[in-house]
């Protein structure tokens, strides 16, 4: 069964669908905000209400990120977004 037809059976996965798609979004939206050489260590992540979390290759990279963050921010909640905060989660994460 593929999975968008198992979405729509199901209220919970079709959320976490829609949770999943949303993640991708934020992500296009502030790539630009992003600095070039750090895009590609980041992946979106879990959104929680309106905290959202973005999943970091390394600490160094996560440390540049984080000077970044109100950059961030701002750019999603201007863009419609209600963001109270990022969260970096470092690890080493699958592409």
């Amino acid at each position: 069964m593929p999975l968008h037809e198992a979405a729509e059976g199901s209220p919970s996965l079709a959320a976490l669908v829609r949770l999943a798609r949303e993640s991708g979004e934020r992500l296009k939206a502030i790539e630009l905000s992003i600095p070039a050489p750090l895009r590609g260590a980041v992946r979106p992540g879990p959104i929680e209400g309106t905290t959202w979390c973005l999943l970091v290759e390394s600490s160094a990279a996560a440390a540049k990120i984080r000077q970044v963050l109100p950059v961030l921010q701002a750019k999603l909640n201007n863009s419609g977004w209600e963001v109270t905060a990022i969260r970096l989660k470092v690890g080493s994460h699958q592409k």
